[in-house]
């Protein structure tokens, strides 16, 4: 069930904070972003998403525990449900990734492993409208990068998912 924007801006903080929570589980965000309400619209919402997103990812710790509300991509079978039913389950989407090749699927699962390995944390991507091959592309050009710049560019892709996450709460994703 989705809410609406008056419904949101009348819960107390606390009841925001864990409403938030659902969209990305970065405490200190959610937090940040609860005491801001009222919100005039969802873009005044979403600019105060990215601005407590930003003060939030300042922090590793803060980082890890968003990062963590993901589920790892894991193995080739689950990898292969996910993407042989993209096609039903997501029809919005731009990806046609409902055949997904299993030599894809086995190097996703590997690449996924081996990031983790490196860095400490899951591979973390706005995977909408993304194929496996896509998404194996993308991990594969992030694989060679330093912890530092993984970091940036998971927190990135973090806030994507987030304020993607933020419009679904209010059914408009």
């Amino acid at each position: 069930m989705s809410l609406t924007l008056q419904q949101f801006n009348n819960l107390s903080d606390s009841e925001a904070t864990s409403q938030l929570l659902t969209c990305c589980t970065s405490e200190a965000w959610a937090k940040a972003l609860a005491e801001k309400k009222p919100f005039a619209d969802i873009d005044d919402m979403l600019k105060a998403s990215d601005a407590a997103w930003d003060e939030a990812a300042k922090s590793e710790a803060n980082l890890m525990e968003a990062f963590e509300g993901h589920p790892q991509i894991g193995n080739v079978d689950s990898l292969k449900e996910k993407y042989r039913n993209t096609q039903a389950s997501a029809a919005h989407e731009q990806s046609g990734a409902s055949e997904a090749d299993d030599s894809v699927l086995e190097a996703l699962a590997q690449g996924n492993q081996d990031y983790l390995d490196k860095f400490g944390f899951i591979f973390i991507v706005f995977a909408t409208g993304k194929s496996a091959q896509q998404m194996l592309d993308l991990l594969l050009a992030r694989l060679p990068n330093s912890r530092d710049t993984e970091l940036a560019n998971a927190g990135a892709e973090q806030n994507k998912i987030t304020r993607l996450r933020i419009q679904k709460m209010f059914g408009l994703a």
